[in-house]
């Protein structure tokens, strides 16, 4: 498994899997926590949820899915920023723990800007780190301007990483605020790296990968995994289309690959807004 380093030099895996819209549907529950299990299997080790996915459903069904191998993973959550004061970002991480039945997270996110002050949250997230109940936080859905305030607030300048919507149809972040992540040694962690499957389906990335002997998906996977700063968390529920994403790790794209794709989804030539989904 190909691996990224955090700002501490900690190095977790590059691939790792996304639960947005996991745990929502009961007839799918028991393959969703077999395709957890399988990733755990297949170095896939990093586990990305939040409070807000299915109102806590996804922490529910992480939590059953590496029951008796919480050792092995990563485990990433965030908070939602209604909640993310001084006390409400400790009770939200208290509750994410019980739901994930673990005494502790690998990483914790503010999910993104809301109305309380940096400042206050950060003061949290200190005293959870202080604590034990987290090792490492970070944020998401910031942009340039957010990222350039939060830095230089105390316990800003220890955030371990962004995790931003990043994939080929939306690269806008590469203008400036890539850079300066990079400056500063912070991966991005990239969530909807296939737009939400639309990439699949796009003509043009289509052509590419039967030209080159993958699938879309891998393409568009291994396109993010070219760079060294960038953890990509693809959802997904089920075991074969676990394995076709995984094998994006085993088409490295070349360089006349890379300048192959930006002819077919061009870089930003000029600042633009932060995208969210």
């Amino acid at each position: 498994m190909k691996t990224v380093a955090l700002p501490n030099g900690e190095r977790v895996p590059a691939f790792g899997q996304g639960t947005w819209y996991m745990g929502d549907s009961p007839a799918r529950r028991a393959e969703e926590i077999a395709t957890l299990r399988l990733g755990l299997d297949l170095g896939a080790t990093l586990i990305d949820t939040a409070e807000m996915y299915g109102d806590g459903r996804a922490e529910q069904l992480v939590g059953e899915a590496i029951a008796g191998r919480r050792d092995e993973v990563f485990l990433v959550s965030k908070v939602l920023p209604h909640h993310a004061t001084r006390r409400g970002t400790v009770k939200a991480c208290e509750q994410s723990l019980k739901r994930l039945q673990t005494d502790r997270l690998d990483l914790y996110l503010l999910h993104w800007r809301g109305s309380v002050p940096f400042a206050e949250t950060l003061h949290a997230l200190v005293a959870l780190q202080s604590a034990g109940k987290i090792r490492h936080y970070g944020v998401s859905n910031l942009d340039l301007a957010d990222m350039q305030e939060i830095f230089e607030l105390a316990g800003g300048a220890a955030i371990a990483t962004n995790q931003l919507l990043y994939n080929l149809a939306r690269r806008g972040v590469e203008f400036d605020l890539l850079p300066w992540l990079s400056e500063r040694h912070i991966p991005v962690m990239a969530y909807s790296p296939l737009e939400q499957t639309r990439l699949i389906d796009d003509s043009k990335l289509s052509a590419f990968a039967r030209k080159h002997g993958m699938t879309p998906a891998q393409a568009a996977l291994a396109w993010l995994l070219a760079r060294d700063d960038v953890i990509v968390i693809p959802k997904s529920g089920r075991a074969e289309r676990l394995r076709e994403n995984l094998g994006a790790l085993e088409h490295p794209l070349s360089v006349s690959q890379l300048a192959e794709l930006d002819g077919l989804f061009p870089p930003p030539d000029g600042p633009r807004a932060l995208e969210m989904l």
